[in-house]
């Protein structure tokens, strides 16, 4: 079969690819092997394990991500699981994945490979591997491709995910991994990356946002070290390019006008910075770095919008109601179930006729207490996301963020008892600490005649949480680190769910190398003096376990996910006065960042901040610490020991 893979070529720090966040458990025991008959007959069908990593609800009714493994013998499985789980930690730690984590399910496809490792790999005079995906460097083995193209059997790729029940083509996303430590990937319908090297696993983000949110590259060159020369089109139709002004923006309600002059979530400020979609000068985007551009920041608020409403779109936020086929009577309890962001709470409003009910939010009305006139009423319930990371109304009131469901209500009519007892039946894992920043929801049974309710505790107290009890923000009870239980119980019956609450941030540390000199000053951070190339080491200790994230910032810049050293990921980031060139790419300028050749390499001599921070499996941000380096000119005075 032809090894094909659609879209773009990834580029290490300016990629076709992108980043990922915060980590799930480790995969859990096969759920489905493929044993069946018809499935036997193929052997690669046969072979392989479907392993639930992360399972926030029912596949047809969630994004699934579907992560494939080549190159990874039997007895290699444990590495091909920690490389999920380093990837999928990267993913979870950037919004808005880490916000809409519990709408995505996650899913390794497993099969072991004859032999280790991919073909042409690192070169083209490598030797083959007989693995069950054929991935291969170079387009395939390609003398006229390049080496970081890593490709894989579309047709194999596509056949494995469809072993996952209740996945299809609309409703997931195909990761392959690479049993490899060499950079390399490539995006489009699937994505791929080498499994083991530093900077793989900021690629699912980025390839996502060309794949689910249609989000447009941001480089300003198509072929690497090769600047890419003037815009020639028309207005983009890319909703972070433009032609336009600031001021055309703001006059027109063009673009992101919405957020022009706000600091970036990607560092900066979004205005309008020159060079994107492979072009250096005419064409304009949102921040002067993003994940679109640069592997390793955030999306920033225009993408992050733009990919809000793209996930949001895959899901509905209304999972199930009382049937409204046929008229109701006006005897009964009336219920939605919605879906439950760990960023925030839903809004459910509830009309009669058009006029809001005071529900408090309530995901149940009870018809009874309305009394009801004779005759046919109507009644709406209408669920939406009031995240602050949409600011478009168009986007707003789409389906993707908002959806009403609508009954009619006749007095006349008599509604049977039901069989519905108290139960739970659907909530926030309880297998894995949930984070002190989460969302954490318990749904239940609807019995036709009573409202159930749900009453929190914390570490025994009960937890005051007035309107949709559903739903406990940990947000609002600012709590102590350490460990805490949280309990959800249905009054009067034995029906209790308990979770652990991790509320303590994984700890950073820095290690650099050997300075000129150091100063402690009272009421400051301690400050390095270097005249030169210097490395940092950050290390991150958690009390729980899973994949800890590490970030650093420079000068208030945007937070930029730590790897270690894009040629070797157990190697300190190094930085420079003008950067290291390494594969047509520049990482690690002190100061002002570059990310190409061209771009300004003056050395920003003086004092920097560096600050740097950690997130956790759970999805705690960790307190930013700092540090200062000074750097002086080669041969410039640098005074005595502080």
């Amino acid at each position: 079969m032809a090894r094909l893979t659609t879209g773009c070529l990834l580029t290490a720090g300016l990629v076709g690819a992108g980043p990922a966040v915060a980590e799930s458990p480790a995969p859990a025991d096969p759920v489905l092997a493929a044993a069946d008959p018809v499935l036997a007959a193929d052997p690669l069908l046969a072979a392989a394990d479907v392993v639930p990593v992360q399972l926030t609800g029912p596949a047809d009714k969630r994004f699934n991500l579907v992560v494939l493994g080549d190159g990874y013998t039997a007895g290699e499985r444990a590495e091909f699981r920690a490389d999920v789980d380093k990837h999928l930690s990267v993913l979870w730690s950037i919004e808005p994945f880490a916000s809409y984590r519990s709408y995505i399910n996650v899913w390794a496809v497993e099969v072991p490979s004859p032999e280790s490792g991919v073909d042409c790999d690192p070169g083209l005079d490598a030797p083959r591997r007989d693995t069950p995906l054929d991935m291969g460097f170079w387009g395939g083995c390609n003398p006229n491709s390049v080496q970081r193209l890593l490709t894989v059997d579309s047709a194999k790729a596509a056949a494995l995910a469809g072993l996952v029940p209740g996945t299809s083509p609309a409703n997931r996303q195909i990761v392959a991994l690479a049993n490899s430590a060499t950079y390399g990937g490539a995006g489009g319908s699937y994505a791929t990356a080498s499994g083991g090297n530093a900077l793989s696993s900021l690629i699912t983000p980025h390839e996502i946002g060309h794949s689910l949110g249609g989000l447009q590259d941001e480089y300003d060159y198509y072929a690497r070290g090769v600047a890419g020369g003037a815009y020639q089109g028309t207005e983009p139709a890319s909703a972070h390019h433009t032609l336009l002004s600031e001021e055309q923006m703001r006059e027109r309600r063009a673009k992101w006008w919405r957020w022009l002059g706000e600091p970036s979530e990607a560092g900066g400020v979004i205005g309008r910075h020159e060079g994107g979609l492979y072009s250096t000068k005419g064409v304009w985007r949102p921040s002067k770095h993003s994940i679109m551009k640069t592997l390793g920041y955030d999306f920033d608020q225009v993408e992050r919008e733009v990919m809000v409403g793209a996930i949001s779109a895959k899901v509905n936020l209304v999972q199930d109601h009382t049937p409204n086929s046929a008229p109701i009577g006006a005897d009964r309890t009336v219920w939605v179930d919605t879906l439950h962001p760990l960023g925030g709470e839903l809004d459910v409003v509830w009309r009669l006729d058009g006029r809001p009910l005071r529900t408090g939010n309530a995901r149940t009305v009870d018809l009874r207490a309305l009394r009801l006139s004779p005759g046919a009423h109507t009644l709406t319930a209408t669920v939406s996301d009031p995240t602050p990371f949409v600011r478009d109304p168009e986007v707003r009131g789409s389906a993707a963020l908002t959806r009403t469901v609508s009954w009619t209500v006749d007095r006349a009519l008599t509604t049977g008892e039901g069989v519905a007892g108290a139960a739970f039946t659907g909530h926030t894992p309880t297998t894995s600490p949930v984070g002190a920043r989460s969302v954490v929801h318990a749904d239940t049974t609807h019995p036709t005649r009573r409202t159930l309710a749900v009453r929190w505790r914390l570490d025994g107290r009960p937890v005051a949480n007035p309107g949709n009890d559903r739903d406990l923000d940990l947000r609002s009870l600012r709590l102590a680190p350490g460990t805490h239980s949280l309990t959800a119980r249905i009054p009067g019956t034995d029906a209790e769910l308990r979770w652990a609450v991790d509320a303590r941030p994984a700890t950073a540390s820095y290690e650099l190398s050997t300075p000129l000199r150091t100063v402690n000053r009272p009421g400051r951070p301690v400050e390095y003096v270097y005249d030169g190339p210097f490395t940092m080491k950050l290390s991150a200790v958690d009390d729980q376990p899973g994949s800890v994230v590490r970030q650093f910032r420079v000068d208030g810049d945007g937070w930029y996910t730590y790897y270690g050293w894009p040629t070797d990921a157990e190697a300190p980031f190094r930085f420079t006065p003008g950067g290291t060139v390494i594969d047509d790419l520049v990482y690690g300028k002190l100061g002002r960042s570059r990310a190409v050749p061209w771009d300004d390499a003056t050395p920003d001599y003086g004092t920097h901040t560096v600050e740097y921070r950690t997130v956790d499996a759970a999805g705690n941000v960790g307190p930013a610490k700092s540090f200062l380096v000074t750097l002086v000119e080669p041969g410039g005075a640098v005074g005595p020991q502080g």
